[in-house]
């Protein structure tokens, strides 16, 4: 059976995937907002205040005593960035029933939690409690700082920031310490109510269960909701590369350089991008890892990712600084020789071959449908695996060079040792 997605109510959707196959249910209520700078840190910090408790589970140790006695359910808080919009809310696992003594039910006692966390906060004088918010803050400051801490995850989202200035995409979902210390319980709250009034809903649901009783279980789980001025997610707009390629050079106490370059493509050739992204950078044989790092040893790790929804292809890599030049140098030879159709009929093979089974074994996890299905609502980009899969086959060498030769490179950041610092 196929899956299906349904309207519950203005704004409320619910994606229905049914699956015997699996031993435990997927249950998942998403908030999807534009992400902006001015309340992005409430976003992340929202869904782990939430998950703190409820008015019928005061704190953690209730929640998780409810969790056990569903057979060992559990339910984690998301913040999410897909697109250019915040998804944030909760996903919860739970055991199929079929697995359950006595038949017991747990779809519905599950979806009324869900419904709690999301419906019926803790509060007090209409704000949350302020040790809550207090403690979660210093937790999601905690999360951002650490990002600092691995210097390759910070040169990577340090080009997107610059890279995409002026643009949704450029926020990170975690927003940044210094809109965190501004919150309080009372900004927060405040935030919260206009959420649930205005952000779209979608709703996932994973499991042997059949669809009238899962819309029920939310129907009656969510009865409280608000909903007013529903906002439609914001669609990921594609922006040119500049004629001048921006350059941007910082400098830490570290010993690896890191070299991240961001490439705006312009086709509309997605299946084609897919696979010349693959070919570039994008897997174990590509071109970056077999020649850059393997071949010429100019890189400690060298790959590129395809940003499907910007139409954007980024470079991630870590060199020595003396290296700086030639490395750019034979990042940019790799990609023209994809753009010259340049690459052996088993180095298309290969990476059509890793995308298929990409796309095929998304079906064997219950997560990866939900990461999967929320993507596209959040993006607008709907697709038909079965359908994408039948153009990934019928790709030829000829589009990957086409699709490859409208990458223009946009910005180059380059994170390096400071002077005198070991190199």
């Amino acid at each position: 059976m196929e899956p299906l997605r349904k309207e519950l109510a203005e704004g409320v959707f619910l994606t229905y995937v049914p699956a015997a196959k699996f031993k435990t249910g997927v249950l998942g209520a998403q908030l999807i907002t534009p992400l902006e700078e001015s309340t992005v840190a409430a976003g992340a910090l929202l869904p782990a205040v939430l998950r703190r408790g409820t008015t019928a589970h005061r704190d953690m140790r209730s929640i998780a005593a409810e969790l056990d006695r569903l057979y060992g359910a559990s339910i984690a808080y998301t913040v999410r960035k897909k697109g250019e919009n915040q998804c944030l809310g909760f996903v919860g696992s739970f055991l199929d029933e079929r697995y359950v003594p006595g038949g017991e039910q747990l779809l519905e006692p599950m979806a009324d939690l869900l419904g709690e966390l999301l419906l019926d906060p803790l509060t007090r004088n209409g704000r949350f409690l302020s040790d809550y918010v207090e403690s979660e803050k210093e937790n999601l400051i905690d999360a951002i700082e650490s990002i600092l801490n691995d210097k390759r995850d910070y040169a990577d989202a340090r080009l997107l920031q610059e890279m995409c200035r002026g643009e949704r995409y450029g926020i990170d979902r975690l927003g940044t310490v210094e809109g965190v210390e501004r919150l309080t319980n009372q900004t927060l709250y405040r935030y919260y109510s206009e959420l649930l009034a205005t952000a779209r809903i979608e709703l996932f649901y994973c499991g042997s269960a059949d669809c009238a009783r899962v819309e029920g279980a939310l129907d009656r789980a969510l009865a409280a909701l608000p909903r007013e001025r529903v906002a439609e997610p914001a669609v990921a707009e594609r922006v040119g590369a500049p004629e001048t390629v921006r350059e941007i050079t910082e400098t830490m106490d570290v010993t690896q350089a890191k070299l991240a370059m961001g490439y705006r493509a312009a086709s509309e050739d997605t299946s084609a991008l897919l696979l010349a992204n693959l070919i570039f950078g994008g897997y174990s044989n590509s071109k970056l890892f077999l020649n850059v790092r393997e071949k010429l040893s100019l890189c400690y790790y060298a790959s590129s990712g395809y940003h499907r929804s910007k139409g954007i292809i980024t470079v991630s890599s870590g060199i020595e600084a003396q290296n700086y030049e030639v490395a750019r140098r034979e990042i940019a030879a790799q990609l023209e020789a994809v753009q010259n159709g340049d690459f052996e009929p088993w180095e298309l093979e290969g990476a059509r071959s890793c995308m298929l089974s990409s796309l095929r074994s998304r079906e064997d996890s219950a997560g990866r449908l939900e990461e999967y299905y929320l993507g596209q609502a959040a993006t607008g980009l709907w697709e038909d695996t079965d359908a994408l899969i039948a153009q990934l086959e019928a790709v030829t060498p000829e589009r990957v060079a086409e699709a490859a030769r409208s990458i223009r490179l946009d910005t180059v950041y380059f994170l390096t040792g400071k002077e005198g610092a070991a190199q």
